[in-house]
């Protein structure tokens, strides 16, 4: 990368967050890390050693004034934002969907479907008017985005939903040189998917181990898609352990 550009990180003190954000620290980058607890974030900024270039802003992304909040940090500690990396996600228990409670359910949809909707419109805001005019979106889908696990109706419908809104993004971006993408990660070795390597139900009805991928692989991949050029971009991108039940998932 030449010149410092800015990113903004949404669940940046752990997993994906983490990796990514210090991958794109690492590689000269500011980076702005946003999260609900203010710790991690902290921890992630002291791991980096990046001084000044890595500032952690508390944030709630299902809360639209605070992922206002969010950009309006990033643009008076660092002048504009060049990425988004749409990443703050949850997931619900993994219980029959019959069982999942409304308040469940609309956590999931908060934070998953309606937080990335709001960080999506507020970096549109700042893109459009920033000069030069423009930058990048890359939005964490999952391997859920194109097929579902056992008991995982919320998060399924909320990833589905990610690649709707990746789709409609980058089509509406277009005019504002705003390149929307979508990277879709499968069994990235993190607090998340450490039950992946105790065994997960099948949808055969059994139980099996899965392999899991460094999640150091994952920044790499975010790394790749936030330094290309605005001309260029990777609509979708799967990255995932290779021996995971995907292809034949069902």
């Amino acid at each position: 990368m030449t010149a410092s550009k800015v990113a903004i990180v949404t669940g940046g003190g752990s997993g994906v967050g983490r990796a990514a954000a210090l991958a794109l620290l690492r590689d000269g980058w500011n980076v702005v890390l946003a999260g609900r607890r203010p710790e991690p974030l902290q921890a992630v900024i002291e791991e980096s050693q990046a001084g000044a270039r890595a500032l952690g802003v508390p944030t709630d992304v299902s809360n639209p004034d605070s992922v206002k909040a969010l950009f309006d940090a990033a643009v008076k500690a660092y002048g504009r934002v060049d990425l988004l990396f749409n990443n703050a996600g949850v997931n619900a228990p993994g219980i029959p969907l019959e069982e999942l409670s409304i308040e469940q359910w609309r956590n999931v949809v908060d934070i998953n479907l309606n937080g990335m909707f709001y960080c999506i419109q507020q970096a549109f805001k700042v893109m459009k008017d920033q000069s030069p005019k423009g930058g990048r979106i890359i939005n964490n889908g999952s391997i859920s985005a194109h097929a579902p696990r056992p008991n995982s109706i919320a998060y399924t419908a909320t990833k589905h939903s990610v690649s709707g809104l990746t789709k409609a993004a980058s089509l509406d971006g277009r005019k504002y040189n705003i390149a929307v993408g979508q990277i879709d990660i499968g069994n990235a070795g993190t607090d998340m998917a450490s039950r992946m390597a105790r065994g997960v139900p099948q949808a055969n009805g059994q139980v099996a181990i899965e392999p899991l991928m460094d999640v150091n692989i994952v920044g790499t991949s975010v790394l790749y898609m936030a330094n290309l050029p605005l001309d260029a971009n990777v609509l979708f991108h799967t990255v995932m352990a290779t021996q995971m039940p995907f292809v034949g998932r069902g």
